[in-house]
């Protein structure tokens, strides 16, 4: 078992930088995990982490035992306050694990593509709602959060691990390359999203916080839809619009499929 103990170890401080600053998570592929859940939903994914980080209080965990079971060969130790200068939260569970950003695949079937969401909750709930309904893939703009820091990821709920994530440098390339039919959800005048044809794959398309999706990615899209709201209601949050999209999505087919 390896016990290290000081913030200037190198390790420590590259762990250190990889919970916080998204360029050195880009230029090492790699990012940082924090609790049980997470490193669990990991390893269901059959993907193995490259280090895992205990506390000397998580060491003691069942739960945390087990794990470290799974993963095999010796965790690397580190006192409480040390494993807490390095977590991105104020409790952390005592656990962390380095992995690899799996590479993104290009899965058939239905995709969401964000434009320019900051919010890192608002990401990460996306995803989560993602997976809930079965989509495959998610694809960014460059303007989004990073979907591998911290805050992401623990928003998500180990949706990473069941979802093709990826990043476009060219976000209109990407929508053009989608084989299937763009869906832009707008506030007011698109159609209702009852009335939408749901045949083939899906492609949502959801935009920032205060501007929503611009006007040059809006027009790629085949359909416009609106979720119908109750008189007065200005607006949903963009992570609660998409779980309405999604979940009406997986209904209706639901239904189909119980028809035919």
């Amino acid at each position: 078992m390896s016990v290290l103990r000081s913030r200037d170890n190198p390790r420590v401080r590259r762990w250190h930088a990889l919970v916080r600053d998204g360029r050195v998570r880009k230029a090492e592929g790699c990012a940082m995990i924090e609790g049980p859940h997470l490193l669990s939903a990991c390893l269901d994914a059959g993907i193995e982490p490259r280090a895992v980080l205990v506390s000397e209080t998580g060491a003691s965990r069942p739960d945390i035992s087990a794990l470290v079971q799974r993963v095999g060969g010796a965790p690397v130790t580190l006192p409480d306050a040390l494993l807490k200068w390095l977590a991105d939260v104020d409790s952390p569970a005592g656990l962390l694990a380095e992995i690899v950003i799996p590479a993104p695949a290009a899965p058939a079937g239905d995709c969401v593509f964000l434009e320019g969401i900051q919010d890192a909750g608002n990401v990460g709930a996306i995803l989560r709602s993602a997976a809930a309904f079965g989509l495959g893939r998610a694809v960014l703009s460059r303007g989004c959060a990073d979907p591998w820091s911290p805050k992401v990821l623990r928003a998500a709920m180990g949706a990473h691990f069941s979802l093709a994530i990826g990043e476009a440098g060219d976000f209109e390339t990407a929508l053009r390359a989608f084989d299937g039919t763009l869906v832009c959800t707008l506030v007011q005048g698109g159609r209702p999203l009852a009335e939408l044809d749901w045949q083939g794959d899906a492609g949502w398309i959801f935009g920032s916080e205060g501007q929503g999706v611009s006007a040059a990615v809006a027009a790629l899209a085949a359909v416009q839809a609106t979720i119908p709201l109750a008189a007065g209601t200005e607006s949903l949050n963009v992570a609660a619009a998409a779980a309405v999209c999604f979940y009406e999505r997986a209904r209706r087919l639901s239904r189909r499929g119980a028809r035919s």
